[in-house]
Order: structure tokens, then C-alpha cells, then sequence
């Protein structure tokens, strides 16, 4: 059952047009009494709608896919993916539909996607919805990402469908409306690879050129070009994240998005005491997506995608794998370079020396070595480079070692040529006070499930301005209370 509602948006959509064979035509499952629960004013705003539009009854309709218009149907679409390294042919858009395209204020093109929408062809037996708690998770990861300047999928809205969802428990039900630049993955080509149309991945990597990476048109080889955007762009957000102690949880290649956002807040988590091995997936028994793994991880999935480029790359299979070789194995050196370009700013050193390398990797073994907070103690360091030691050095049980450590920093600082307060200014303008800890996650999301969003809106308000610290706002700052215990997270589904 669905209504008839004049769309707020202006739809485009150019990925039914253009890619047949990768979306299946579907409808939502109808929600009789959707409740707005979290609205993006600003995304809104952003994408050219008035928010008092969409939380109107025909806005509504829209959001969670009640609403029908003629000639531009919603889709599932289709991709395939390596899942913990296992190949799965057929994945697809279980419990999410691409209601279309819009084009933002700025002219850019972005994907409006629901997630917990009912079950579709792609479903696997699944119910198809989702649950208060994650979709409102994902809203505020997404957020706290963009507040940080990562690229990232963003929340416009989390809708109550009124519908209990059967899980350990009975929870209440919800949709996300989620805005991408798109959702093409590394999984889209995998599933257009094994199509029997032999020119589905020309033309998805053709499309996927024209929206993400068109410089790539000019290039000798447009699709090697293409794969080395793509390459470089994951180098550089791999490193941000890297920067700030986020840890994806499920980097499978059908959580790859070739336009470089980050994509899927499933099973995430933002470390707290370093620790390179730190894994919070309750599904990730081995370790593969550990926090030090997320880099080659990256590296492995693309190569995926190499492999689906090579019939285009050449008509000369060995000239093609050599070609592709080539650009995949400049990702450790491009990865490297973006993070170690990062680290640095987080030190406070504007230009690169040789010793930066050994003085970086020494602080980081310090942190491990002692269970230092990642978050606090970058951010503890601006204060140190204003001439007040004791907010880092009370971080560490054994600050003696930190004090060796801290010696030869400010030797180096010395080098720098501004002046020590405008190095801790630039340090603070990098180095977050506020990320998505994760017992106020918890609380924000048990509090939300039981019907008290203040939790939610208050941790949003926080996560807004990551770099500001604000009085008042001393409980955000530090790690989680030995009493909340080790910590664990699902994929929400």
C-alpha cells in the first residue's frame, strides 16, 4: 500500500537510467503512522527542501517511502562483496531502497536512501526493518565524522515506523534517510563483473567516472586513472580515520564506497586507550578489521576492484594486471604520506623531518604501552606546548617516560618557526576535545529506545564543534568509567 504525495524533492535519477541490471524496481513497506524522531536542518537546507516541509504529513510520506511518483520508482540495488574475505555473488539492498537523486545547492548530486524500509528481492530472509537505536546511531556517527571533516554518508532524518521489531527483544522500529554522494561500491562492481552482460561494468565505471571522478576522462587509460582516483581517495580517508581512533568494524568491499565517503556505521566504535589490535565487532573473532588492519584491509578491497577493472584496462590480460599492480601497490607510500602528513599537524609540526617518523611511532608505543586515551592525550599536548605540562603528563601511570619523550617534541618545536601559542592553536584546530565516546553513545541510544531523545540531541550538540571546548562539557571528554567494561557492538541488523 502506498500513497500519492508531490514529491519536496526534485528526483533525477540517473543510476536507474543508466545502469540496468544493477537495481531492482520496489516499493516500501507501508508505514500507516511515521514520527519524526531526528530532522538535519541543516543537510535540509543543504539539499534545497524547507525542514517544515518534511515534517508535514506529505513530508513525511517521502521520508519513509509512503509516497509514489510516477516514472521514478525506488530501487534495491545490487552489488555483491567480500565478507570477512568470503565472497558472497549476490548482496544487494536487503532492508534499503535509492528513493533517487537530488541535486544539492552547490550542484552536486546526491543519493537519498532509506535503510529499514521493508524487505526487498534482496532481503535473504531478513525482516527488513531496523530498530530506533542503531538508525539513531548512525545519525550521530555520521555527524560526528562530518563534524570532524572526514567524508562521510549523512542522516537527514530517523522516522519512528510505530512497529515493533523482533530482535533479542521487541524494539521499536524506524527508518533512516541517509544522503551519499552515491552508493556505488566496490560490491557494485563485483556484481556487474559477474553479470552475463558483458558491458555492465564498462558502464558502471563509466558512470561511476562521470559522477565521482571526471578528471579521469582526460587521462591516457580513463579506467586506470579511475582505479587511482579511487585508490587515493580511500589513502586519504583510511588515514583520517586512522587520525582519530576510528575503527569501521565491517570494512567488507560492499562497505566500500568508490566516491571515498565513509560508508555503513554498523558495528563502529571510536577507541579509547590506544591499542592497535582493538576490534569491537562482536563478529569479528580474528581480528580482521582491527583498528592497525584497517589499512591493508583497505588495500585488499581494492585490489577486488582491480580485478574487475582488468578486461578495460587492456585487451592484454598481463599488460592489464601489471597495470593495475602498479597503481595498487603505491596504496601503502600514498596511505603512509596522507597519515603521516596528519600526525604530524596532531604534533604540531608544519613541516616534515626526518626524525618526525621515530618521534611519531615513539609516542604511539608510549600510549600503548601505558593504556593513554588516543583523543586525550593529542589534545592534552596543545596545553603542554603553552608551557602547562600536567594535564598530559597526568594521563600517564609512568610519566617519566613521557617526560623523555616530551624533551626531544620541544626540540623539535623549537625548530618550528611560530611562536609556541600558535602551534597549540593550530594543534587544538586538529586534535579533537569531543568524539562519539562510547558509553555516551550507549546512553543516548537506551535512553532514545525507551521513548527520551534528550540524551540523543545533547550528545549531537556536543559532537557538533569537536574542536571547541565548551564549559560544562567535562563529562564528554574522557574515556568510558571501568564500570561500563569491555565494550561491544553489532551491525544493528
Amino acid at each position: 500500500m502506498s500513497i500519492a504525495a508531490r514529491s519536496l524533492f526534485a528526483f533525477d535519477n540517473s543510476f536507474v537510467r543508466e545502469l540496468e541490471g544493477l537495481y531492482v524496481p520496489w516499493q516500501a513497506t507501508f508505514v500507516p503512522a511515521p514520527r519524526l524522531l531526528a530532522l538535519n536542518e541543516e543537510l535540509a537546507t543543504e539539499l534545497g527542501v524547507d525542514g517544515d516541509a518534511l515534517r508535514a504529513p506529505d513530508g513525511l510520506a517521502v521520508l519513509v517511502g509512503n509516497a509514489t511518483r510516477d516514472g521514478a520508482p525506488a530501487v534495491a540495488q545490487a552489488y555483491a562483496g567480500h565478507q570477512f574475505g568470503r565472497y558472497s555473488p549476490r548482496l544487494g539492498d536487503g532492508r534499503a531502497l535509492l528513493l533517487g537523486e537530488v541535486l544539492d545547492v552547490h550542484g552536486r548530486r546526491r543519493d537519498l536512501h532509506l535503510k529499514g524500509s521493508g524487505p526487498t528481492p534482496f532481503a535473504r530472509g531478513g525482516d527488513g526493518m531496523a530498530a530506533v537505536g542503531p538508525m539513531l546511531r548512525e545519525y550521530v556517527i555520521g555527524e560526528a565524522m562530518h563534524a570532524l571533516g572526514i567524508p562521510t554518508t549523512r542522516a537527514l532524518a530517523v522516522v519512528a515506523t510505530g512497529d515493533q521489531v523482533v530482535r533479542e527483544t521487541l524494539l521499536p522500529g524506524a527508518v533512516l534517510v541517509r544522503v551519499a554522494a552515491s552508493h556505488v561500491r566496490v560490491g557494485t562492481f563485483q556484481y556487474a563483473a559477474a553479470h552475463d552482460d558483458p558491458t555492465l561494468v564498462r558502464r558502471l565505471a563509466d558512470y561511476a567516472i562521470a559522477r565521482h571522478h571526471p578528471h579521469a576522462v582526460e587521462a591516457e587509460n580513463p579506467y586506470l586513472a579511475f582505479f587511482e582516483a579511487v585508490l587515493d581517495a580511500q589513502a586519504s580517508l583510511i588515514a583520517r580515520w586512522m587520525l582519530v581512533g576510528f575503527i569501521h568494524g565491517v570494512m567488507n568491499t560492499d562497505n566500500m564506497a568508490v566516491s571515498g565517503e565513509t560508508i555503513d556505521y554498523g558495528p563502529c566504535a571510536f577507541m579509547d586507550a590506544f591499542d592497535p589490535a582493538t576490534v569491537f565487532s562482536s563478529i569479528d573473532h580474528g581480528g580482521r578489521y582491527a583498528y592497525a588492519n584497517q589499512p591493508p584491509i583497505a588495500q585488499w578491497n581494492l585490489a577486488r576492484l582491480a580485478e574487475t577493472l582488468l578486461p578495460l584496462l587492456d585487451v592484454e590480460t598481463d599488460t592489464a594486471i601489471a597495470a593495475a599492480d602498479g597503481v595498487l601497490q603505491s596504496f601503502p607510500d600514498r596511505y603512509r604520506a596522507y597519515w603521516s602528513d596528519g600526525m604530524r599537524a596532531k604534533l604540531g609540526l608544519a613541516d616534515g623531518r626526518p626524525e618526525d617518523g621515530a618521534l611519531i611511532d615513539d609516542l604511539l608505543a608510549l600510549l600503548h604501552a601505558q593504556g593513554v586515551d588516543f583523543t586525550s592525550c593529542f589534545r592534552a599536548l596543545s596545553s603542554s606546548a603553552r608551557g602547562d605540562t600536567e594535564p598530559v603528563r597526568s594521563l600517564f601511570d609512568e610519566p617519566s617516560a613521557f617526560d623523555a619523550w616530551a624533551e626531544r617534541w620541544r626540540a623539535r618545536l623549537s625548530s618550528e618557526a611560530s611562536a609556541p601559542r600558535a602551534i597549540a592553536d593550530a594543534m587544538d584546530r586538529v586534535n579533537p576535545v569531543y568524539i562519539p565516546r562510547n558509553h555516551h553513545v550507549e546512553e543516548a541510544m537506551a535512553a532514545a529506545t525507551a521513548g527520551d531523545l534528550g540524551p540523543f540531541r545533547r550528545l549531537l550538540d556536543v559532537l557538533a564543534q569537536p574542536f571547541h571546548e565548551r564549559p560544562g562539557l567535562e563529562p564528554y571528554t574522557g574515556p568510558a568509567p571501568p564500570s561500563f567494561g569491555a565494550y561491544r557492538t553489532f551491525c544493528g541488523t
